[in-house]
């Protein structure tokens, strides 16, 4: 057995990669509640396509959350530490405030259900502001590769708990114990939080706002220059935008192809399973190996080639019967997703922490993740429109369209091979 073989099961199976399985899980779970579960939820009681497409907008605390980031960074609550007591507050109001959209009915309190939509969606940017400070502060810059994608993965993971086992459940049990069973898959990332120590550079924290605010962002310019800063900017904006707005209605759109919410919860718990774990792990070890700008680019590719699954899917139209043919098609768009997806969105977010400095880890994390955010928010609030005028296929087609300016930035930002030598706090 070499070094080589020793060290690498050192760093897969160590405590902080564990780590990394928790806070992509607790990260993950509201988000896909959002995404997936909701959608599904309105789309099953009767409420129309646009509706449900104006639901991307409550996205909005995620592309705006580095407003509030430097107050978690500067201000810490009176237990557990500036990183574990934020990180344990947000999971305790995400677990109640998930449980109760059981309570609604889409057709009455659609505004009341979009109020708690805001406020979940809120707290999990809040949450996802302090686990990325977290993670980034427990992870050397060698580790950043295979840290992220386990936490790209257990984040992926989470949804098959609203996409998956919360679908199947609602074909048996009302919605309202489905929300609450859904909110209980919170409590696994609050005992993490618990049993954890808090960051040592955490310790560091800002004294005083200007500190937390202004320099942050005068660090990441000075550093990058103004125009390294626009070009970094604009492709963490452009990246993930295709594949985004294509995953956006993915639920809704497999219900329009006539496929059963139970059968949709069965074959993404396997299809989309084992694609992202084994995916997720070869990655990981990929990226140890290529660096992540050669990750970015080799994983960005098979990324936009995911999107042609649901186009080639959908040029079938509505089937009038599902049967093992039509539920094999489905598992192959799901899993191929699942993996392609899943590997550039770890290369995307081990880059962003790579962009970080140690010293002002929340908040310019907290600036690139909101930036990665605004095309999910707003470009994904008019999918509905725009399937309802161009249909499901050539919508694809525009998402993958739209993915390719993401990947030629990467000339700019992510030359191949040119990995840049790791920061110093």
């Amino acid at each position: 057995m070499t070094l080589a073989t020793i060290n690498w099961r050192r760093d897969v199976f160590s405590r902080t990669m564990l780590v990394c399985v928790f806070t992509g899980f607790a990260s993950g779970l509201p988000l896909y509640a959002l995404i997936n579960l909701l959608p599904a939820w309105l789309r099953s009681e009767g409420v129309d396509l646009k509706s449900i497409g104006l639901f991307a907008l409550i996205g909005l605390p995620y592309t705006w959350k580095f407003l509030w980031s430097p107050l978690m960074d500067r201000y810490a609550l009176p237990l557990l530490g500036r990183r574990r007591g934020w990180m344990l507050a947000s999971q305790l109001a995400l677990l109640a405030s998930l449980a109760v959209f059981g309570l609604f009915d889409p057709k009455q309190d659609i505004w009341s259900i979009a109020g708690l939509a805001l406020t979940v969606a809120f707290f999990s940017a809040s949450q996802d502001i302090v686990l990325d400070a977290f993670r980034r502060e427990i992870l050397s810059d060698a580790e950043l590769g295979l840290g992220n994608t386990v936490h790209i993965n257990a984040y992926r993971l989470a949804g098959l708990v609203p996409g998956s086992l919360s679908l199947i459940l609602a074909d048996r049990m009302p919605w309202g114990s489905v929300f609450v069973i859904t909110a209980l898959f919170m409590l696994p990332g609050a005992l993490m939080t618990l049993m954890v120590k808090e960051p040592k550079l955490a310790s560091g924290s800002p004294k005083t706002l200007r500190q937390a605010v202004v320099e942050p962002f005068h660090e990441f310019v000075t550093r990058q220059g103004w125009q390294g800063a626009l070009w970094i900017l604009g492709f963490i904006f452009l990246y993930k935008l295709g594949d985004s707005m294509a995953t956006s209605l993915a639920t809704p759109f497999y219900l329009d192809m006539g496929y059963a919410k139970s059968q949709i919860g069965l074959v993404a718990k396997h299809a989309g399973l084992w694609p992202a774990v084994i995916g997720g792990l070869l990655g990981g070890v990929w990226m140890i190996k290529l660096g992540i700008n050669r990750a970015l680019w080799a994983f960005g590719v098979v990324q936009v080639v995911s999107i042609l699954g649901f186009a080639w899917l959908a040029s079938y139209g509505r089937f009038d019967s599902v049967g093992a043919e039509q539920l094999a098609m489905l598992a192959v768009v799901i899993g191929f997703e699942a993996l392609g997806v899943g590997l550039g969105t770890a290369a995307f977010v081990a880059f962003i922490a790579r962009s970080t400095h140690p010293a002002y880890t929340a908040t310019q994390f907290a600036l690139f993740t909101s930036l990665a955010a605004v095309p999910r928010t707003l470009a994904n609030a008019a999918t509905g429109y725009i399937v309802e005028s161009i249909g499901w296929t050539s919508f694809f087609f525009l998402c993958t369209a739209l993915a390719i300016p993401g990947m030629m930035l990467l000339v700019k930002v992510a030359p191949w091979g040119d990995d840049p030598a790791p920061q110093q706090a």
